[in-house]
């Protein structure tokens, strides 16, 4: 039997595609474990997949001064050392990265075993595991075509591995779920998995006056529930799991953050939806790169972060221009021409291990 390591973690956005592509890779002879941090919400969500996992250390840069940056390498080579023993001792034949700073010490061990890597960049352009992980990797694939610029002859344009259960949904069973007491249309509003202070606030402050035209249900984020709040229409969750494929069909509108998984699972799902991406002050830019390439698609409405700080009524004028063009972006997604990401990146994994 074939063996495949999979590895990236640290947020749920670099662990749910590895997961889409779990059952296709068993489908198809691949035994597998997973590579992930020691800390984090790596071990809990995979294990629960009756995938093996294995922790190692890991660490990220950070890009302001800290104190920790100086142990950074330290805690890299130490995961390198790690990563090495766990391919040797489980005989991997294969490993794929979805990138994330968890996965730098395990694409560099299995360069030096020569294990052949393919990873993921699931973001517009590469971010930093992904540049040390492309002259190391046999192909990079990606979500959005424009990337391949960046992959120079490595590059594979596959599209986004999204979980089957995310478009299985059911909408009676969302509205059962929800409950709300009239007809208003649905808003999901979510921050990703470890949720956003900024979203949150800015829903929070503003939700007497949304819960006049919509029901909110907002997932909010581990520990940034707020608890004060009890207002008709509007419902609060840390984390949504297993309902969520079921609220993703009950909802009209969703309101998120722009990281690529989520919106990539939006065009899939054909939902309307308005992107409030991370700004440049905490972040290398990338997820305005993933918003802007779905506003110029018309999959997207986007809102930045400065624009709003600005000018408080622009969030409003977003979201009556969200109900005004809700038809031509179901429209617009509905033409959209996407890969089938699943089989295409097991392709290639097959290819590369031959």
């Amino acid at each position: 039997m074939k063996k495949i390591a999979l590895t990236g973690g640290g947020t749920a956005g670099h662990i749910t595609p590895n997961l889409a592509l779990a059952p296709e890779l068993k489908k198809r002879g691949f035994d597998i474990i997973y590579i992930g941090s020691n800390l984090g919400m790596d071990k809990k969500i995979i294990e629960k997949r009756n995938i093996p996992f294995f922790g190692i250390t890991t660490d990220k840069l950070r890009r302001y001064i800290d104190i920790k940056n100086v142990l950074m390498p330290f805690n890299v080579i130490k995961g390198i050392n790690e990563a090495r023993k766990i391919l040797k001792d489980n005989k991997v034949d294969i490993v794929f990265s979805k990138g994330g700073f968890v996965s730098v010490p395990v694409v560099i061990a299995s360069s030096q075993l020569k294990i052949p890597v393919v990873s993921h960049e699931a973001d517009f352009t590469l971010g930093l595991a992904n540049k040390i992980a492309l002259p190391l990797s046999k192909k990079v694939c990606c979500n959005f075509e424009e990337t391949l610029k960046y992959l120079k002859n490595k590059g594979a344009w596959t599209g986004c591995p999204i979980r089957p259960e995310i478009l299985s949904g059911n909408k009676k069973k969302g509205l059962e779920i929800l409950n709300f007491k009239n007809d208003k249309p649905i808003i999901f509003v979510t921050g990703g998995s470890l949720g956003s202070k900024y979203i949150n606030d800015l829903i929070r402050n503003n939700i007497k006056r949304i819960t006049k035209n919509f029901n909110i249900i907002h997932s909010c984020g581990k520990g940034k529930l707020d608890n004060k709040i009890n207002i008709e229409g509007y419902q609060q969750y840390e984390l949504l799991t297993y309902d969520l494929p079921d609220v993703f069909a009950a909802c009209d509108f969703v309101i998120s953050r722009a990281g690529a998984n989520i919106i990539f699972e939006l065009l899939a799902l054909k939902k309307p939806n308005l992107l409030i991406p991370l700004s440049t002050k905490a972040s290398r830019g990338d997820q305005i790169l993933n918003a802007n390439s779905f506003m110029k698609k018309n999959y997207s409405l986007v809102l930045l972060e400065e624009d709003q700080d600005a000018n408080p009524e622009l969030f409003f004028k977003k979201l009556n221009e969200l109900i005004e063009k809700k038809d031509d972006m179901i429209k617009a997604m509905s033409n959209a021409n996407e890969n089938d990401a699943i089989n295409n990146i097991c392709n290639i994994i097959e290819n590369e291990i031959c």
